[in-house]
């Protein structure tokens, strides 16, 4: 009996093993063929979590249209995804678009123009993002009003100039990759969570319009996006449990991790992906159910951060 059981327990292991290596190769495969042949504009792809979503579409068949401020580096992403591009797969070459989603006037026409090359577009990752942070009352109005032009009337405005073809045709897929403060705000970061907030609230009234439609509206909230190269700091964990609640609160999503998800959202057509640890998802939560609480240990924070001169 005992000779059984010790072989039973290896027999099982390997079993479980290759059950998950068959669900993860039907999973990789079933990713593709979601976007094999499939129109897709990627907005800010210069971007880490662009670059990276070009990487994973790319590999998949995409025919992608990537958009970004810069040519330069738009032409060196080109070069990147050609060069590692797998001969004996299906892959089809970008086409490469200037677009600065904060320079409203412009959006129109590069619509038109992705419409006018491909006919449709089968999907839209809504990627673009500006930050800021300081005090409010030290933000220019201006300055307000760029980072509303970039993370909200930019989206929706490229978001409006394709719809329409996704009604006519039945069929598409919108996605927003949004952030963790479009469900709280964060103190020193009003402009940019309030343009977070507007987006958010934007695309799930905006689901629910054009769902008989068949067309899904998708939204991926990460806490943060953090850089490849710069590690979270980890500073003086025992300082206060403020300190240590903000970090864990602000630490940051790898792009690759994102990426992926974004490539599960669009295969499995979800409607919304939270992703953050769980300190962050309490955090949203207490806000819900015990504001007064979540208002007070804020408050407590930002009295410190005042007080306190800040790490490095």
């Amino acid at each position: 009996m005992g000779v059984t059981a010790m072989l039973a327990l290896p027999l099982l292991l390997l079993g479980i093993s290759g059950l998950l290596f068959i669900y993860q190769e039907v999973s990789r495969l079933w990713s593709k063929s979601a976007v094999q042949n499939k129109v897709m504009v990627i907005t800010d792809a210069i971007s880490g979590l662009g670059k990276e979503c070009a990487r994973v579409f790319h590999t998949g068949g995409a025919r992608l249209v990537l958009c970004g401020k810069s040519w330069e580096r738009l032409q060196s992403l080109y070069d990147a995804l050609i060069s590692v591009a797998d001969p004996s797969k299906q892959t089809f070459t970008p086409k490469l678009v200037l677009l600065d989603l904060s320079d409203i006037s412009c959006v129109q026409d590069v619509a038109k123009e992705v419409l006018d090359c491909y006919g449709c577009v089968d999907i839209l990752i809504n990627n673009a993002s500006v930050k800021v942070k300081g005090p409010a009352h030290k933000i220019s109005l201006e300055l307000d009003k760029k980072i509303m032009d970039a993370n909200y009337f930019g989206p929706i405005t490229l978001t409006k100039a394709l719809l329409p073809n996704m009604i006519s045709r039945r069929t598409g897929q919108i996605v927003l990759v949004n952030n963790l403060q479009g469900k709280l705000g964060i103190p020193f970061r009003t402009a940019y969570a309030a343009s977070k907030h507007a987006a958010l609230g934007f695309f799930d009234c905006l689901r629910a319009e054009v769902e008989e439609y068949d067309v899904v509206v998708s939204t991926v909230s990460p806490t943060f996006i953090r850089s490849y190269h710069v590690p979270p700091s980890q500073g003086n964990r025992e300082a206060s449990v403020w300190k240590f609640f903000f970090r864990k609160l602000t630490y940051g999503v790898h792009p690759v991790d994102v990426a992926e998800e974004v490539m599960r959202t669009v295969r499995r057509k979800k409607q919304e992906v939270f992703m953050a640890n769980p300190i962050p998802k309490a955090a949203v939560y207490i806000r819900t159910f015990f504001p007064e609480f979540f208002f007070a240990v804020v408050a407590c924070g930002v009295k410190e951060k005042l007080s306190v001169p800040e790490e490095g």
